[in-house]
């Protein structure tokens, strides 16, 4: 487990293997959220990065109302 500091302003640095490996980039915005009592921190993406992020999902099982007459 890797482990931060939080500074007298309340800032947080991300360990660089966690930088690394979410591709996370100097001057990138994240969602804060908090949770159950704990941080959750999450990349916002750009429309760019959501490119493809649904290949290989398995499709939706959807069945539409039946039109009904008013």
């Amino acid at each position: 487990m890797t482990t931060s500091l939080l500074s007298p302003k309340f800032q947080v640095v991300i360990p660089k293997d966690v930088r690394q490996a979410l591709n996370l980039k100097p001057g990138q915005r994240l969602n804060v959220v908090e949770k159950d009592g704990h941080i959750e921190l999450r990349p916002i993406l750009t429309p760019s990065q959501l490119i493809g992020f649904l290949k290989g999902a398995e499709p939706l099982d959807f069945q539409r109302e039946e039109d009904r007459e008013i």
